[in-house]
C-alpha cells in the first residue's frame, strides 16, 4: 500500500521575511496600478495573508506601505547606475541604462505613479525619496565622467540628462514601448555624448572630460558610430565657420 505523500511542514516567516513578502506584493500591484487604486485588501490577497497582518507590519496603513515600497524601488534604481569605473564611458552608460530601462519595462505603466509622483499618495517624504534617486544617479554619472569637483555647468548638464532619461522612459511607456529598448538605450547614450560635447564648447572642465573619454572609445563603439553619423550632417554647415 502506497503511503500518502508527506505534507510540507509549515514554516513561519521571520519578521524580515514577512515584511519583504508584503513589500513584494505591494510593489507588484503598484507597478501596474496607481497607489490610490490599490487597497490593503488587495495587498493582503496578493500576499496570501489577512488584512490585520498587513496592518501589523504597516500600522500607518496604505500610505506607510506605499512609502516603504517606494523606498525599496528607489534602492533598486539607485543601483542601476553603479558600475565599475573602467572601460569606455559609452560602454558603462550602456550597461547602466540596460538595468534602468529593464526596471521601467518591468514596472510598466505604474512607473509614473511609482517614481514620478502625480498621485494622491505623494507627500514630502515620497518626493524626497524620488529626488534622492535623481541625485544618486547624477553622482554616479559624475563618477563615470571622472570628475571629483564638478562645476555648476557640468552638474547642470548631468542633471539635465537624468531628467531626459526619466522623460524618455515615460514617453516610451506612453508610446506603447516603442522604439525597441536597445534603440532607446543607444539614443540616450548618444544624447549624453552630445550634451557633454556641447557643454565642452564653453566649459573647460567638460572639455577635459571629453578628451579623456574619447581616448578610451573605439571606432566600432557608440562614440565612433555617432561621429560617423554626425560628421556628414555638420559638413553641410561649413558656411557657418
Amino acid at each position: 500500500m502506497t503511503s500518502p505523500a508527506a505534507t510540507p511542514a509549515y514554516r513561519r516567516l521571520s519578521v524580515e521575511e514577512r515584511r519583504t513578502q508584503l513589500l513584494g506584493a505591494a510593489l507588484s500591484l503598484f507597478a501596474h496600478r496607481a497607489p490610490e487604486d490599490v487597497s490593503l485588501d488587495d495587498v493582503a490577497e496578493a500576499a496570501g495573508v489577512s488584512r490585520p497582518l498587513v496592518y501589523r507590519y504597516f500600522p500607518g496603513g496604505k500610505q506607510q506601505l506605499y512609502e516603504a515600497a517606494l523606498r525599496s524601488a528607489a534602492d533598486e534604481l539607485e543601483l542601476c547606475f553603479a558600475q565599475a569605473q573602467s572601460g569606455p564611458l559609452t560602454q558603462r552608460l550602456t550597461h547602466a541604462l540596460d538595468r534602468y530601462l529593464a526596471f521601467v519595462d518591468e514596472h510598466d505603466a505604474g512607473f509614473s505613479a511609482l517614481l514620478q509622483g502625480g498621485s494622491v499618495a505623494e507627500t514630502s517624504r515620497t518626493t524626497a525619496i524620488v529626488d534622492e534617486v535623481r541625485r544618486a544617479a547624477a553622482e554616479q554619472i559624475l563618477l563615470h565622467l571622472g570628475v571629483e569637483h564638478p562645476g555648476a555647468r557640468l552638474r547642470m548638464m548631468v542633471r539635465t540628462w537624468i531628467a531626459a532619461v526619466e522623460a524618455a522612459s515615460l514617453i516610451w511607456l506612453d508610446e506603447e514601448k516603442q522604439p525597441p529598448l536597445p534603440e532607446l538605450r543607444d539614443w540616450l547614450v548618444d544624447h549624453l555624448v552630445a550634451l557633454l560635447t556641447a557643454t565642452a564648447a564653453t566649459d573647460p572642465q567638460a572639455a577635459a572630460v571629453v578628451r579623456s573619454a574619447l581616448a578610451l572609445e573605439s571606432a566600432e563603439g557608440p562614440a565612433g558610430l555617432l561621429a560617423r553619423r554626425v560628421v556628414p550632417v555638420l559638413s553641410e554647415a561649413t558656411h557657418l565657420l
